[in-house]
């Protein structure tokens, strides 16, 4: 079920050149900034650019090559736009009955109640689409998009229209897709919190230009790439849930054999989750402080360290049970612990970084981990 890919396109000041096998299954995110050439990129996959070149193989069957081209109503593609650009004429569920009827009867493997349970749309059916919220629309987009049964999922920027409150409604039921599909989801965004919450692979996108691809808690730390130097720069850390403090609610996560405290309102199941933590929130020690309000004192060793970052700053990538965490400290700060590579030492977190607003507002978020079940912890009620 992999997706393999090889495109060229040329338009008057740009051109798009990338190739990439992307995993059969889960989420890619497709991330740069404004104009690099992401949502081209998913209409070319989507056979909606005729002047694409190249070559496109979705599971086992060829889309495009040198030779031959399939037109976008022959791929089995669902795309879902921003906007998603529902029938404002039909209710929820005829906009979910014409992409049912889309797909071919030997291909069909979803079917309206499978999707309206999924997406928990049974409240909405006979509700016109005036009346939906930003959230609730773009779930009627989606399960009309996946009733076509495609053997891809592309969704461009879907939740890139809300507000903050929409963009919490549909994010629970984004994951709950993620664990419950099996198919390949390509998700335009230029937010990194919804990489952090989402994707399980990432495509770094420049200028048209493939720059970097991977799991993205390697590609957030990657010295060598931008987003590792921005001000929100953040590392994604993998955790176990071992245990849950009612008295002072707090959770215990295990990073190897070292602890971490996450304040939390209830305690979740058992199972892995993904911590975000920004460089900026984390502070480097030669020794664990006493009486000290931190929760969060942990063993690191100091891997690389950058150069010069914004005025006064150096970004230290650090290792901790085999995983990278990032602090951004000030020059004055390196050149008092005479920091090298090498060097080990102490990394200060406070607990309510890691917990933020919840799951819904990263950085400083939990989320699924990417083994374990996907429904976010704190959200795990919302569907």
């Amino acid at each position: 079920m992999s997706v393999v890919f090889r495109l060229r396109l040329t338009r008057p000041g740009f051109t798009l050149d990338a190739a990439a096998e992307l995993p059969g299954l889960g989420i890619t995110a497709v991330f740069g900034r404004s104009g690099c050439g992401k949502t081209t990129l998913l209409r070319c996959l989507a056979g909606l650019e005729p002047a694409a070149e190249g070559e496109v193989i979705v599971a086992g069957e060829t889309w495009q090559s040198a030779d031959s081209r399939l037109p976008a109503h022959q791929r089995s593609v669902g795309y879902v736009f921003q906007d998603g650009r529902l029938f404002p004429h039909l209710d929820v569920r005829g906009n979910l009955n014409f992409g049912y009827r889309r797909a071919a009867p030997a291909r069909v493997r979803l079917r309206p109640d499978d999707v309206i349970g999924l997406l928990g749309l049974a409240p909405l059916m006979d509700r016109r689409v005036a009346g939906l919220s930003g959230g609730e629309r773009q779930r009627v987009a989606i399960g009309r998009a996946l009733l076509t049964s495609p053997d891809l999922l592309l969704l461009d920027e879907p939740l890139a229209a809300l507000d903050a409150i929409s963009k919490a409604e549909i994010l629970p039921w984004l994951e709950r897709l993620h664990a419950e599909l099996r198919l390949p989801v390509l998700l335009v965004t230029h937010a990194r919190d919804e990489v952090a919450r989402l994707a399980d692979h990432l495509l770094l996108l420049d200028n048209g230009s493939l720059l970097a691809e991977g799991p993205p808690a390697q590609l957030f730390t990657r010295a060598d790439l931008a987003l590792s130097a921005t001000d929100d720069a953040a590392a994604l850390l993998d955790a176990e849930v071992s245990a849950y403090d009612e008295t002072d609610r707090l959770l215990e996560l295990r990073l190897g054999v070292q602890t971490l405290w996450v304040p939390a309102a209830a305690c979740p199941p058992v199972g892995a989750v993904r911590l975000s933590i920004q460089a900026r929130d984390v502070s480097l020690a030669m020794s664990a402080p006493e009486d000290c309000s931190l929760l969060n004192c942990l063993d690191v060793t100091v891997c690389e360290l950058s150069g010069e970052l914004q005025p006064g700053e150096l970004l230290a990538r650090l290792d901790i049970a085999g995983q990278p965490l990032l602090a951004r400290i000030s020059m004055r700060s390196a050149r008092q612990l005479d920091l090298v590579p090498g060097m080990r030492l102490k990394a200060l977190v406070k607990a309510a970084v890691i917990s933020g607003a919840g799951a819904a507002a990263p950085p400083g978020g939990l989320h699924p981990g990417r083994a374990g079940p996907k429904a976010a912890w704190e959200d795990r009620q919302a569907p």
